[in-house]
C-alpha cells in the first residue's frame, strides 16, 4: 500500500521543473524589454516567486490529508485498483481529474471558505508566467474534498499523482499576454487567451473559464467567455491586496471571515459567512469594516517601496530561501522537529523581508535582530553542514549589507550630536 507520504512527492516534481519555468520567464522578460511590452515588476516577481516557495513548505512537513483519505478509501471500502499499465487508466483519469479539477476551481471563486486559499493566485496585478508560480500554501486544507471520486474509483496512487502534476505544469505556460488568440485551439483548451480572461476583474470577464486543460467544461457548464480586444483585462482581485508580503496574501481572506464571523451580531449571519458566495459580508460588519474596491476601468497598481540595494539584499534571500526549501523537500533528512524549525525560518526571513518592500520603518532592525539570531542558532542547530553553511552565508551577508546600509545614518547622527556637544 503507498504511504500517504509517498502521495505527497509533487513537491518534488514541481522542484525539478523549477529551473525550466525561470529559464521561461527570463525569457518572457526579456522578449517583453524587446518588444517593448514588459510585464513584469521586480516587487510582484518577488511576491509571486515566494509564494511558489511557500505552497511547497506544507507537502514537505507531511500537511494534509489527502494521503490519509487515500487510504482509507482504498483499504475501508476494498476497492480494487486499476491497472496502472493499462491506458485506458491513464485517459480515464487524466478526462476525470481535469473534470473535478474544473468544479474545484469554479467554487474556489464562488464560495468564501474556498477562496480564502484560492485568493492567493489572483491578488497579483500583472500577468505573466511569474503569476502561475503564485500558489497557495492552504490549500492542503480542503482540495483532497474534491477528488474523492478518483479515490473510490480506485486509480492508482502514481496516476493520479502523475496526471496532477501534468495538469499543473500544463497550466504554466498559459500565464502570459505575449500570446495571442490560437483559433480552433481557443474552443478545445485553456489556452493564454482565456485564462487572461479568468485572471481579469473587469465585470464583463469575472468568475469565467475555470478549466485546467480543457475548457470544454466552461462550454459545457456555461461559464466561458472569450477574451475582445475592445475590452483589455485589467488583472488582481477587485479587492486589492496592497501589500508584497508572501504571508499576509496567505492570510488576508481568512483573517476577514474570522473577523466578520465574530463581530456580526446574527447568528444566521455568523452561520452563512463561511459557506456564502464569495463578496458576501453581513451589513454590520460591512458597514464597519468596509472594504477598498477597485472601479471596473480602474488601472491603479499597487507600488510600495523599494530601491536597488533592497532588490539585490532580497534577490540574496530568495535565492537562500530556495535552497532551504530545496532540502526541506528533497534532500533534508533530519528530525521532525529540525523540519519544522527550518520551515519557521524561512516564514521569519519571508516576512521580514517582505516587510522591507512595504516600506515598514522598523523591517531592517527587525532584520538584523533575526540575523544575528540565526548566527547563534546554527552554532548549536545540528542540520547538516552544508544547510548550516547556507544560513550562515545569509545571516552573515544580512548583516555585512545592514552595516554598509546603517554606516551613513549613524555618521550622519554621530555628526549632528557631536556638532552639539562642546568640549
Amino acid at each position: 500500500m503507498t504511504s500517504p507520504v509517498e502521495f505527497l512527492k509533487p513537491s518534488l516534481i514541481i522542484l525539478y521543473a523549477l529551473p525550466v519555468f525561470l529559464l521561461l520567464m527570463s525569457v518572457e522578460f526579456l522578449y517583453g524589454i524587446f518588444r517593448k511590452n514588459n510585464t513584469y515588476r521586480f516587487n510582484d516577481t518577488f511576491c509571486s516567486l515566494t509564494l511558489g516557495v511557500l505552497s511547497r513548505i506544507p507537502p514537505a512537513l507531511h500537511l494534509g490529508i489527502s494521503g490519509l483519505v487515500y487510504e482509507i478509501a482504498v483499504n475501508l471500502l476494498n476497492i480494487k485498483l486499476l491497472a496502472s499499465q493499462n491506458w485506458l487508466t491513464w485517459v480515464i483519469t487524466f478526462v476525470l481529474y481535469d473534470f473535478l479539477y474544473y468544479w474545484k476551481h469554479r467554487l474556489s471563486h464562488e464560495r468564501a471558505i474556498f477562496w480564502a486559499s484560492h485568493v492567493v493566485h489572483h491578488q497579483s496585478e500583472d500577468f505573466n508566467l511569474g503569476t502561475a508560480l503564485r500558489q497557495t500554501s492552504s490549500g492542503f486544507l480542503l482540495t483532497w474534498i474534491f477528488f474523492i471520486p478518483i479515490f473510490i474509483l480506485g486509480i492508482p496512487v502514481e496516476v493520479f499523482i502523475s496526471v496532477a502534476a501534468v495538469n499543473l505544469i500544463y497550466q504554466f505556460w498559459v500565464h502570459t499576454e505575449h500570446i495571442g488568440s490560437l483559433g480552433w485551439l481557443d474552443r478545445l483548451l485553456v489556452t493564454p487567451s482565456n485564462h487572461r480572461v479568468h485572471h481579469a476583474r473587469n465585470t464583463s470577464y469575472i468568475d469565467a473559464n475555470y478549466g485546467g486543460v480543457l475548457i470544454v467544461w466552461d462550454r459545457v457548464f456555461g461559464t466561458f467567455r472569450p477574451e475582445k480586444d475592445s475590452i483589455p483585462p485589467k488583472y488582481g482581485t477587485s479587492k486589492p491586496l496592497q501589500s508584497w508580503n508572501p504571508l499576509w496574501a496567505n492570510i488576508e481572506i481568512y483573517f476577514q471571515l474570522i473577523r466578520d464571523f465574530w463581530v456580526t451580531k446574527l447568528w444566521k449571519d455568523k452561520a452563512r459567512v463561511l459557506f456564502s458566495r464569495t463578496g458576501w459580508r453581513p451589513a454590520d460588519v460591512k458597514t464597519r469594516f468596509p472594504n477598498l474596491h477597485y472601479e471596473d476601468g480602474d488601472a491603479h497598481k499597487y507600488v510600495g517601496n523599494s530601491t536597488f540595494a533592497t532588490m539585490v539584499f532580497i534577490v540574496v534571500q530568495f535565492v537562500c530561501w530556495l535552497v532551504s526549501a530545496g532540502f526541506l523537500m528533497g534532500v533534508f533528512e533530519e528530525s521532525y522537529l529540525n523540519h519544522h524549525l527550518l520551515a519557521l525560518s524561512i516564514l521569519c526571513s519571508v516576512g521580514i523581508t517582505a516587510w522591507h518592500l512595504d516600506g515598514r520603518a522598523l523591517s531592517w532592525i527587525f532584520e538584523g535582530a533575526r540575523s544575528l539570531f540565526m548566527i547563534l542558532l546554527v552554532g548549536f542547530w545540528d542540520l547538516g553542514e552544508q544547510l548550516v553553511q547556507v544560513l550562515a552565508i545569509q545571516a552573515v551577508f544580512n548583516l555585512i549589507f545592514l552595516s554598509i546600509l546603517w554606516i551613513r545614518p549613524l555618521i550622519s547622527l554621530f555628526r549632528r550630536w557631536t556638532s552639539k556637544v562642546v568640549f
